[in-house]
């Protein structure tokens, strides 16, 4: 086990690529916290981790309102003395272009997909500094790398976790620190609802994944978490300021 003994936070844990994430940080030795908005979703990730005979507790927070997350963040430094990694992974696709998007949406994206990937990383830095150690993974996405037809908010969003990650990560490696992005291509999850209306259905969105895809097909959340446990384990220990592309190819083409 890899991450024998760690304490790990993973945000928007409830599912998806939160829950896969999660289940693979518990299968490895860690013991998780399962942070979501969504009371019984955190409980069910839980459940899973518990059934598979690893450890995890629920933490059920908005991750955008900055008392709760640091009453949360803070719960868990009195009763674990520790914080090793933090997967800020909680997120939300809107879409639009530059004149449908709604304001509202553009706002939400921000609050969501980087300042409260901003908030969790400032409130455990001084745990993880005080140890010498720690690892700080953001979700990102293909998106922060490439055009996405009109998902302004989105790609907007998802480049700025990269160069966040960047910043992050050169500012706290003297401390023993890593940063890094993941950025996951086309995973077969419901995230993916606003975008397959805007294709226009099912039918469209897989026309388009196999057209756009080199290797032809989405990614299973399973293949996911194989990244993320890479990232945050001492498997990466020399990779620091880095986006992981896992796109089955897309941005190569």
């Amino acid at each position: 086990m890899i991450l024998r003994d760690r304490v790990a936070i993973v945000t928007g844990a409830g599912s998806g690529i939160g829950q896969a994430g999660a289940a693979i940080l518990a299968r490895e030795g860690a013991h998780v916290i399962v942070a979501d908005q969504n009371a019984q979703s955190a409980a069910n990730t839980v459940d899973r981790i518990s059934r598979a005979g690893g450890n995890a507790e629920p933490m059920v927070v908005d991750v955008t309102d900055d008392h709760a997350l640091e009453a949360g963040i803070s719960s868990i430094i009195t009763r674990h003395r520790r914080i090793d990694i933090l997967h800020n992974h909680a997120g939300a696709q809107v879409a639009g272009d530059l004149e449908q998007v709604a304001v509202e949406g553009f706002d939400r994206s921000w609050s969501l997909n980087v300042r409260a990937h901003f908030m969790a990383a400032r409130m455990v830095m001084p745990v993880m500094k005080a140890a010498g150690r720690g690892v700080i993974l953001n979700t990102s996405s293909s998106s922060g790398v490439l055009y996405d037809r009109e998902m302004i908010a989105y790609t907007t969003t998802k480049h700025a976790v990269i160069a966040m990650t960047r910043q992050m990560a050169g500012d706290y490696a003297k401390f023993g620190i890593r940063v890094n992005a993941l950025c996951p291509g086309w995973v077969d999850t419901p995230f993916n609802e606003p975008f397959i209306g805007q294709m226009g259905g099912r039918d469209a969105i897989e026309a388009y994944v196999r057209q756009q895809v080199p290797l032809g097909r989405w990614a299973s959340v399973d293949e996911i978490a194989e990244s993320i446990l890479f990232l945050v384990s001492d498997r990466s220990s020399y990779i620091t300021g880095q986006a992981l592309v896992v796109d089955g190819g897309e941005t190569v083409v």
